[in-house]
């Protein structure tokens, strides 16, 4: 099939289905910007009944790597996003990875040739940077002077026997302002000193990022460009490039940029800024979809939860705003801890699982339903007061390793009263005579033995909590022993009064320096 043709024909079918493409460039992991970009072309597509296309922009041969691919693929498939079409699913306008079509763009190119509308330049990097400075010296804007626009034949022969490999550049003459109507920005014009015959093929045979991506909208019949702020000062490139072509430009909308919250260009030194950085931090991939959807979005219910796929029906760009968004991680951490608590436990389980593995809480298969069970009772104990599955495996950490320490606030304030280690004594002594060991059970007994004992009921909860967790904060102290098990609470609460003993001397303040008791 000629390209060249289909890039012709491109709008003159009766063509009414919206067309949109991600399309990144594999030299990096997945950002939050793009991830954003992605999210706005597949509500588009969505709410207009359309298709989105996953291209990969691989032409950057220096830059791009197949692990990069591998990882923004992944981190697809890990959020729940799925493309119409893509390197993954095919579709009828492949290859979708811009590396396995180059033969298409250098059909193009020479039909540009031939049609007079590009040129080849055999300018050397001196020459151009001469040129340059000059032209700033006389205080206009830097532009190619045009040098090898009328090269002769002869003159062009010359160049070539020399072993000179020319870059191509597609002619521009354009002396009026060129305006783009941006579905987000509204009308933007560009200045004809703003436009040169610029470089749309390299030297050793690569296209640039223009020409390869204009000939595959084109080609892939893309209605919609939605991309990155970043990319409008490319846009009046890329319209000159499909009006060469022969077809109508796509319509564009350019998505504001991300800031820090110092407003600065959001960058690694703000900590984690790819999905795969999330990913290992511990969020869930719900979050991040519904965080970044709310990065410059104002959905018109005002509602700040919900799945990308209920905002579909309602997706419009004119509620996409035109000022940058600031990239707060307290608000993905208070987003994130919502669905910690909402999920169903068998979901945040799904998440956790390899952060247990690694941790060593758990191995890859259980050996029995029973830890099964007994893992996601824990985990639902502890999810409600964490913000990520990193502070949801450190929560659970006493109840599967030794404590390694206690608290020193808690040790100051629960550990150096009078009378506490024999008062663990006691309970664990009362504990001891329980045959079922549940909620209702040991409650009761405890209960029964703060009454015994003429104290308060802090007075014996807060120095247990301490002695079975090291901790002075957590799940309810009856559902952390019934969690750790009978003979592990017994066995922790006699070790915490064997250790406040042996640190007290007597002395009614304990120090925190000291280590705490190893289990064995």
């Amino acid at each position: 099939m000629d390209p060249t043709q289909s890039i012709n024909t491109m709008h003159t079918e009766n063509q009414v289905q919206v067309r949109v493409r991600f399309a990144p460039s594999p030299t990096g992991e997945l950002h939050i910007g793009g991830l954003r970009t992605a999210l706005f072309n597949l509500l588009f597509a969505r709410r207009h009944c359309g298709r989105a296309i996953l291209r990969i922009d691989d032409t950057d041969r220096e830059r791009s790597r197949e692990e990069h691919l591998m990882s923004i693929l992944e981190s697809f498939s890990w959020l729940g996003l799925t493309f119409d079409e893509g390197p993954v699913q095919g579709g009828p306008y492949g290859p979708y990875r811009q590396s396995e079509r180059l033969a298409l763009y250098r059909d193009v190119l020479d039909k540009l040739v031939a049609e007079g509308k590009a040129y080849p330049c055999y300018c050397s990097a001196e020459t151009l940077e001469a040129s340059r400075k000059e032209q700033l010296k006389a205080g206009k804007t830097p532009r190619y002077a045009g040098t090898c626009r009328h090269l002769t034949p002869e003159e062009h022969a010359e160049k070539d026997k020399a072993g000179i490999r020319p870059v191509y550049r597609l002619k521009v003459d354009r002396e009026e302002p060129l305006v783009v109507h941006d579905l987000i920005r509204g009308k933007v014009v560009f200045q004809p000193d703003q436009l040169d015959d610029f470089v749309i093929m390299k030297s050793d045979g690569t296209p640039t990022y223009h020409l390869a991506s204009v000939i595959d909208d084109a080609l892939m019949k893309i209605t919609h460009i939605l991309r990155a702020e970043e990319h409008l000062s490319n846009t009046p490139r890329h319209v000159l490039l499909f009006e060469a072509l022969g077809t109508t430009p796509p319509q564009f909308a350019h998505v504001p940029m991300i800031l820090a919250k110092d407003r600065s260009k959001l960058s690694k030194r703000h900590g984690a800024t790819s999905v795969e950085a999330f990913r290992d931090l511990g969020y869930l991939p719900e979050a991040l979809v519904n965080y970044s959807l709310l990065l410059g979005y104002a959905p018109p219910d005002d509602r700040e939860h919900f799945h990308w796929e209920e905002l579909a029906k309602t997706f419009e760009l004119d509620r996409v705003a035109k000022h940058p968004a600031v990239y707060d991680t307290d608000k993905l951490r208070w987003m994130n801890a919502y669905y910690m608590r909402t999920l169903p436990l068998e979901r945040i389980f799904e998440e956790a699982r390899p952060f247990l593995i690694k941790a060593g809480y758990v191995d890859r298969t259980f050996t029995s339903d029973d830890e099964r069970s007994l893992t996601l009772r824990r985990i639902d104990a502890v999810r409600e007061r964490v913000s990520t599955l990193l502070e949801l495996v450190d929560g659970l950490a006493y109840f599967y390793r030794p404590i390694q320490s206690y608290d020193e606030k808690g040790v100051r304030k629960h550990f150096s009263k009078p009378d506490v280690a024999a008062h663990l004594r006691r309970a664990a002594r009362d504990l001891t005579a329980l045959t079922v060991w549940d909620l209702d059970s040991t409650e009761r007994v405890f209960r029964q033995t703060i009454e015994d004992l003429g104290i308060s009921g802090g007075a014996l909860i807060h120095p247990t909590r301490l002695a079975i967790s090291g901790r002075t904060v957590g799940p309810g102290l009856f559902d952390i022993m019934v969690l750790l098990g009978k003979d592990e609470t017994i066995k922790r609460m006699v070790e915490a009064a064997d250790w406040i003993e042996a640190h007290s001397s007597g002395e009614r303040h304990i120090s925190v320096e000291d280590d705490a008791p190893s289990s064995s």
